[in-house]
């Protein structure tokens, strides 16, 4: 009789990270080798707002945003205190950077070598570059330069790697972000492979790569993905996108090597689906979503980084990090997961939903063909508009009750939670006199770099230029069709900071505005009789007669580098339902910008939607600067992810309402805004009405 308790032999577990970096380079590299102590496998850095769009901390638009959701990293010396005491070719290294993905890959090859890497030391460096610009175009709004050079990057940094670096994968396609912006299962995954086959097309037509060797820039290739909560239709889309994959190298680009063609992909599970209101209930959330890119063995993901129970709070402290880190181990090392084959084998239910997903997906792919590719329904606003209308469609389906959300729109009733009983003590905050440090920092660097700074026994002092003569090679590389990374890692060497490095592109290449899809969405809630949005329109137009205007108008403001736009876009989306005329300019706006735009077009309410934490800093200086310009009657309201202790503060200073991630209910939120701009011009609101209506005596009749 065999013993079921047998031990069989075990896979490898997945590569497990937590997505960290904060404060400063110091506060970021205590945090790796803590994390690295703890079990953690690989590194996951974590890029503040400036560092990924390109730009120094005393930038104009880096106020309020430096070192809050990520780390910042200007220049050499911020690279050399991130990974101080962490030996690089030991370590697996993904970096969630995107449109300076070159500068950062160049920093962290140039500590390598003052590491003591040879040549042959630097080719066995390991990890990944995120690198994917078309999901910023529709998703994170990190995205610097436009759809041709921004290729082009990409392009550069795959052909230096495959010679120089073969073990890294320079490009991480993300449908992670996607599925965060709205999409579908097959929006998800037809745009990721609609993208995948741009970025190879380019490379193949670049010349950089001999046709014989191109097999090795499809080994290359990962992937970034996204698991939500449906944890079944999850998993089937992971095969789905093994399959998808499979055909695509095979058939498009002729590669015969499996071990080439195999479907690479690292997951962090969703972020969208994580609530405010009960967020003890992220942790199950988190569970299932792990199992969807675990449990199926043909499909399993090769590094997997989870979020913690209080993302949708604010910062999470080590001791969250730890607590998801441990959810991991838990399922690797104590469930007997990693014994067996794949248990979806033969499963006709998992079989039927793959093959639709797959017939769907490859349809939906070959309608972006036939619009000319990736990067041509980026530029129309197609692909941004098909999000915005998914997200609306999903948010419509949350607010009616029709998707349940535990603890959001059904059993609400809760004990209190030991977890949030002080909220302000439930998040890492981060000093905003570190902000000021690391702009004193980058200054004292530009005035000390041209000093020799290669550490001793490294290099020759003055081996290499100096950071003016590094930026203008930089120049003249980006006007030619050399290949940049060369001049790039010439930049790096010579101090140049992130700011000079991408300011010298911006000149070269100009900057990108990417469409919004606000305009071209389609009405996702029905304003039926007796509906909530038909009452909130009524609402709207009676107080644009009373007004005496033809429209109440609304601006909504993205200020400081904040790209996440998702909730700006239905906000402006469901304004327009009930409507208002919406004055939406898109991300990366100054306050001096916002302010002008709302005293240019005369509006009537003013919508900040800030997520990045910099709200303290850039909400108070759009009210003084409304103040100065007379602009008193026109209320300021703030959405984002903004912990109590601030909201009171913003309400003190003069914000006429707050919303974070627990007030889902959008029309609820467009009848607020109704109600405050009735408030600013001493108009009866709906809640006085109510009050009126029953303090007044019913009608007796005889």
């Amino acid at each position: 009789m065999t013993d079921e308790r047998e031990p069989r032999k075990r896979d490898r577990p997945w590569l497990m990270r937590t997505y960290a970096g904060h404060s400063s380079a110091e506060a970021s590299n205590e945090l790796y080798r803590r994390n690295l102590e703890k079990g953690q496998t690989g590194l996951s850095v974590a890029f503040d707002l400036p560092t990924q769009t390109g730009y120094d901390p005393d930038h104009i638009l880096a106020r309020g945003e430096v070192g809050r959701v990520g780390v910042p990293v200007s220049h050499l010396g911020d690279m050399r205190r991130l990974f101080d005491g962490i030996p690089l070719e030991k370590m697996n290294t993904s970096m969630t950077i995107n449109a300076t993905a070159m500068w950062l890959l160049a920093l962290y090859q140039v500590v390598a070598e003052e590491q003591g890497l040879g040549e042959e030391g630097i080719s066995q460096l390991q990890g990944t570059t995120q690198n994917d610009i078309v999901k910023e175009y529709l998703s994170r709004g990190t995205h610097v330069f436009p759809p041709g050079p921004s290729l082009r990057l990409t392009t550069d940094m795959i052909a230096y790697t495959v010679a120089h670096l073969p073990k890294w994968n320079p490009v991480n396609i993300c449908s992670y972000h996607l599925q965060e912006a709205g999409a579908t299962p097959v929006q998800e995954i037809s745009y990721a492979m609609a993208t995948a086959i741009a970025v190879l097309d380019a490379v193949r037509d670049s010349g950089q790569v001999p046709p014989e060797e191109f097999g090795r820039v499809v080994a290359r290739i990962s992937f970034f993905v996204n698991a939500g909560v449906r944890f079944v239709e999850e998993m089937c889309k992971m095969r789905a996108f093994t399959r998808i994959w499979d055909r695509v190298t095979s058939e498009r680009y002729g590669i015969t090597d499996a071990k080439q063609r195999r479907f690479r992909y690292g997951v962090q599970v969703n972020s969208l689906g994580l609530t405010e209101a009960q967020p003890e209930n992220n942790v199950q959330r988190i569970v299932l979503e792990m199992l969807a890119v675990t449990l199926s063995k043909d499909a399993r993901a090769r590094a997997v980084q989870l979020p913690a129970w209080n993302e949708a709070l604010g910062l999470p402290r080590p001791w969250d990090q730890q607590w998801s880190l441990r959810i991991q181990q838990v399922l690797a090392h104590e469930s007997d997961l990693l014994e067996y084959e794949d248990i979806f084998a033969g499963s006709h239910v998992i079989e039927a939903k793959v093959d639709a997903l797959v017939t769907e997906s490859l349809a939906e792919m070959a309608r972006i063909e036939e619009m000319g590719g990736v990067m041509a329904a980026v530029e129309s606003g197609y692909l941004k508009s098909q999000l915005v209308s998914s997200h609306a469609e999903r948010r419509a389906r949350i607010e009616s009750g029709e998707e349940k959300i535990v603890g959001v729109n059904c059993y609400e009733s809760t004990e209190p939670s030991p977890l949030t009983a002080d909220l302000d003590s439930a998040i890492l905050t981060v000093d905003p006199a570190g902000e000021a440090a690391t702009v004193a920092a980058v200054k004292r660097w530009r005035e000390t770099r041209d000093e020799p700074f290669w550490r001793e026994g490294t290099r020759e002092p003055g081996l290499h230029p100096s950071a003016e003569q590094a930026l203008a090679a930089l120049r003249e590389a980006a006007a030619g069709d050399t290949n940049l990374m060369e001049a790039t890692l010439e930049c790096a060497r010579a101090g140049v900071t992130t700011g000079e490095w991408a300011g010298a592109l911006r000149e070269v290449f100009g900057e990108f505005r990417a469409p919004t899809g606000v305009s071209s969405a389609p009405v996702a809630v029905g304003a039926e009789e007796g509906s909530e949005l038909a009452e909130v329109r009524q609402q709207v137009e009676r107080t644009a007669a009373e007004l005496g205007v033809g429209k109440l108008r609304l601006l909504v403001g993205k200020p400081g580098l904040d790209g996440h736009s998702n909730g700006a876009e239905q906000i402006a989306v469901r304004a327009r339902d009930a409507g208002f005329e919406v004055v939406y300019q898109g991300i990366r706006l100054t306050p001096e910008e916002i302010v002008s735009a709302a005293l240019a077009e005369d509006v009537h309410c003013v919508g900040l939607s800030i997520l990045s934490g910099s709200h303290a800093e850039l909400v108070p200086d759009v009210l003084e600067r409304m103040r100065k310009a007379g602009a008193v009657d026109v209320p300021v309201i703030v959405g984002g992810i903004i912990p109590s202790a601030d909201a009171r503060a913003l309400r003190e200073a003069g914000v006429a309402a707050v919303f974070t991630p627990k007030d889902f209910g959008i029309t609820r939120i467009i009848g607020r805004i109704v109600d405050e701009i009735r408030t600013q011009h001493k108009l009866e609101t709906r809640d006085q009405r109510s009050e009126r209506d029953q303090r007044e005596p019913l009608e007796v009749t005889s």
